[in-house]
């Protein structure tokens, strides 16, 4: 019998590559493995609507799905070792798997500060059981101090504000989402959090932990002296690529200051034959022969599709693909379209003191566009994006 395509994660990027082969036509063994115990569950709601208590199911796909689809999902089962030259998969519980194809979909896994104690009520948000925990803690907190306002920070931080319990956000940047979408999109965004009674406190960063006689945090110690108390902390400050179980396998990865990740060209080929990778562990090369990770819903399903039609040998879709992510916080909805990044030149043409929409320029040409609470003009500039516009055109009076 054939080996069969064995894909290593069954989060978002592994179930939609799984889908996709499927969908492809491809009939012969499918395996996909998923070191966590739930079915694969979606994510974005865990820092929103799922740690607020206004949901318990954020599951993908049900279980009779894998069955109707003859995918064999295998929970609790983690890869810790691959042999690229036999194709073949060592996993934790001392088996091995053999495979014709690898498809590596491990993700992310949060970063933690160095030299600071395990105490009681220190969280970081990943996955399913960190966010229970979070939420089982915050039913009976008063006040939370968040680490860190990228995203994850702004999205706990708003949803903490909404539950009633008092929030003080630090970031050692000068603003929120500073490294992302740059500081004067990143004041808007500070704005908004401020008129929801955040305490936000930028160019601050964390020192050490406050913690009481049985083990159990009470608070923190501020960069710049200060004491603060809290009930509980979430430490939200970035994550890193899940690759330490390839650390001897011979397959090519970028280096740590680069952004980690397994490095693939554009269909998420990697530089071990019959090896792709995909989603937020993967570093794909884009157009401008960059290869960098992505970490957006979107990106996931994006490059399933194009992975998918590669390994199967069928023709990639060919229109133009413009990312697009997006944040929800309180009532309001950020989205970004293209390449918005933090060193682009940023153009505020709509502000309404809550809701506000940016172009973003590279070079004169429109990158991205970046709006909050103003879905029908960010999904307009789809098109412009795709074809290089000049920003001068948006702009010009019509």
């Amino acid at each position: 019998m054939a080996a069969p395509i064995v894909i290593v994660g069954a989060g978002l990027a592994g179930l939609r590559t799984a889908e996709e082969l499927r969908r492809g036509g491809y009939d012969g063994g499918l395996v996909l493995l998923g070191d966590e115990s739930r079915l694969p569950y979606d994510r974005p709601p865990l820092s929103k609507q799922f740690v607020r208590g206004e949901t318990d199911d954020t599951t993908l796909r049900p279980a009779e799905f894998f069955e109707e689809k003859n995918i064999d999902l295998r929970l609790g089962a983690q890869a810790v070792a691959v042999d690229t030259g036999a194709r073949r998969l060592a996993l934790g519980d001392g088996s091995t798997l053999d495979y014709s194809h690898l498809v590596i979909a491990t993700g992310l896994r949060p970063r933690r500060l160095p030299g600071l104690p395990d105490l009681r009520g220190v969280h970081v948000l990943r996955g399913h059981a960190d966010a229970t925990a979070l939420r089982d803690e915050l039913a009976g907190a008063r006040k939370a101090l968040v680490v860190g306002a990228g995203f994850i920070g702004c999205e706990l931080a708003a949803s903490f504000r909404a539950t009633g319990v008092d929030v003080v956000l630090i970031e050692p940047q000068p603003t929120p989402l500073a490294s992302v979408l740059g500081e004067q999109v990143g004041e808007l965004v500070a704005r908004m959090h401020r008129a929801e009674g955040v305490d936000l406190r930028c160019g601050t960063g964390l020192d050490s932990f406050l913690a009481d006689d049985a083990g159990r945090v009470r608070g923190a110690v501020l960069s710049d002296g200060t004491e603060e108390p809290a009930d509980l902390v979430v430490i939200g400050v970035g994550s890193r690529p899940a690759t330490e179980w390839l650390a001897d396998s011979g397959i090519a990865l970028a280096e740590p200051a680069d952004g980690g990740g397994v490095l693939a060209d554009e269909v998420g080929r990697t530089s071990a034959d019959r090896v792709w990778a995909v989603g937020d562990v993967a570093a794909w090369r884009h157009d401008t022969g960059e290869r960098k990770r992505v970490e957006h819903w979107t990106n996931a399903g994006e490059q399933a599709k194009l992975l998918a039609c590669a390994l199967l040998g069928a023709e990639p879709p060919t229109a133009a693909r413009v990312p697009y992510f997006w944040s929800d916080q309180y009532d309001v909805k950020i989205q970004a379209l293209g390449t918005p990044t933090a060193t682009d030149e940023v153009r505020v043409v709509a502000d309404d003191g809550r809701k506000f929409l940016a172009y973003y320029a590279h070079d004169g040409v429109l990158t991205g566009v970046v709006g909050a609470g103003m879905t029908a003009q960010v999904m307009k500039a789809r098109a412009k994006i795709a074809a290089g516009v000049p920003v001068a055109e948006l702009l010009a009076p019509t």
